[in-house]
């Protein structure tokens, strides 16, 4: 069956509304940017998605254990952190449309538009001063001076009238209390939810009889207020991390690291992602974290091009150490068995879960020509299917409606089901290919007499007769031997 390659995000877009994965928040009063609610279809997803991740993490490995912290936090976390001082982006205002724009990302545009001009060599240029910003003047200034030097237009407006380069911190602020007037009582939503981890390590350490290398993981909310939000999913401002800290030995850093690339790479594999569509990029030393001693990008060739998904990094003991200085609680760990004390180094697993559903349906959809018709398929892992098998009578008939209902009955102990009996079969098929269900039961007349049903392959739509006493088992057979 030919297939189409997707070139744009459009169709995921489309797809995601119709059916009802994903849809703009607050829609009906316009929209609200950067932020997106989960349909039904796409809660049971994303669910899916971080429940394997949970599984992955928590039950493969009897040293890893979870929390789920608030997120509120004591304000001093975020000193502690360097968010505070550090966590910005420079930006820059259009006086014409009064939009605001991240002022590296309108250079970066610009010099792709050279190379799409076949401007090669001042677009390498170009490139080699924006990764030397900073080191000139400060980080603004030099910004600034080359979106004057090569005249930048607005992107929307097309006028040239900017404001100067600024930074923007991207921690959305509130304050505490019912009666809090000022900076003082001034309260974070949190960024990331590795702090929540960090935060909590000597309680999970003093409780949970665990003992170093141990993990914690975490799958929560985070807030980022970004100057530039958008490519759907890929960047909100409101977002779900699932994140794991791995707590080590200082000098066994290293190899953990690698260890954990390694499994995190295969986890993707594992969920189903195409192997050609992963690839795993290590930091350039001198464009690190300042936290950081390594790190490297789990990426996906999204129709935007090859983005982070997952980031693994080497963190050492900064974080630690930071809350010991800010807090005046000790953070070592003591080895009984080597009778020494340190400061944990730390290994981070840090995976979106949001670019994780988006990056599921990318390399999940498919359009084929089936029979001179374009049918729309999403080919994702059996396991992540948000409906595991759509039930159908033939017709609307009494006999028919009571076996396809005994059968719902009888699976949704274990799986999510749909029943339908609206419209043609095929229709009934194709709606299901376009959700990703993997299997779907007919009932027709004939099952009456032998107990028998239709069961549908989505994948390559072959169909088996089956008795109904043994579905659940080439269901479950299916699930557990599916590939790619």
């Amino acid at each position: 069956m030919p297939e189409k390659n997707l070139t744009g995000l459009d169709d995921i877009v489309s797809l995601s509304k119709s059916r009802g994965f994903i849809f703009q928040s607050s829609e009906v009063y316009g929209g609200l940017a950067a932020v997106y609610d989960y349909g039904p279809l796409g809660v049971e997803l994303k669910r899916n998605i971080q429940n394997t991740w949970w599984k992955a993490m928590t039950q493969a490995h009897d040293n890893i254990v979870g929390i789920d912290a608030a997120i509120f936090m004591h304000p001093k976390v975020w000193e502690a952190s360097g968010h505070v001082e550090g966590f910005n982006d420079p930006m820059i205002d259009d006086k014409q449309s009064k939009k605001r724009y991240r002022a590296d990302m309108l250079i970066e545009e610009y010099i792709q538009k050279l190379r799409d001009k076949g401007k090669a060599e001042k677009a390498d240029d170009l490139q080699q001063q924006l990764d030397t910003t900073g080191t000139r003047n400060g980080l603004c200034e030099d910004l600034y001076e080359i979106i004057m030097q090569e005249e930048i237009k607005a992107p929307d407006s097309g006028a040239f009238d900017w404001t100067e380069v600024r930074q923007f911190n991207l921690m959305f602020k509130t304050h505490y209390g019912a009666t809090s007037k000022d900076d003082e009582d001034a309260i974070y939503l949190r960024p990331e939810t590795a702090q929540g981890i960090f935060v909590n390590y000597k309680n999970v350490l003093d409780t949970a009889r665990v003992q170093v290398p141990f993990g914690i993981a975490q799958v929560g909310k985070a807030f980022r207020n970004e100057v530039v939000a958008r490519q759907f999913v890929f960047r909100m401002r409101e977002f779900e991390q699932m994140e794991m800290q791995y707590f080590v030995e200082p000098g066994t850093d290293e190899e953990t690291y690698n260890n954990w690339l390694n499994k995190r790479m295969e986890w993707h594999k594992s969920i189903g992602i195409r192997e050609e569509n992963l690839r795993a990029t290590p930091h350039p030393d001198d464009k690190l974290a300042h936290y950081a001693r390594a790190a490297a990008d789990i990426q996906f060739n999204f129709p935007i091009g090859w983005q982070e998904v997952e980031g693994i990094h080497n963190r050492t003991d900064f974080d630690l150490s930071r809350h010991q200085e800010y807090s005046g609680k000790k953070m070592e760990y003591f080895d009984q068995k080597e009778q020494k004390r340190y400061v944990p180094y730390v290994i981070e697993t840090s995976i979106g879960l949001d670019r994780c559903t988006l990056m599921v349906l990318c390399d999940a959809y498919r359009e084929e020509e089936v029979d001179g018709d374009t049918r729309v398929v999403l080919k994702m892992h059996p396991k992540l299917a948000p409906t595991k098998v759509g039930i159908f009578p033939l017709i609307k008939k009494p006999e028919l409606q009571e076996l396809a209902h005994k059968i719902e009955a009888d699976l949704q102990e274990e799986y999510t089901v749909l029943y339908d009996e609206s419209g043609s079969i095929g229709k009934r098929y194709r709606r299901q290919d376009e959700a990703g269900t993997p299997f779907c039961i007919t009932v027709d007349f004939d099952g009456l007499e032998d107990n028998t049903v239709t069961i549908r392959y989505r994948d390559d739509m072959k169909q088996d007769r089956v008795s109904v006493d043994k579905v659940d088992e080439v269901i479950r057979s299916g699930i557990k031997s599916w590939k790619q």
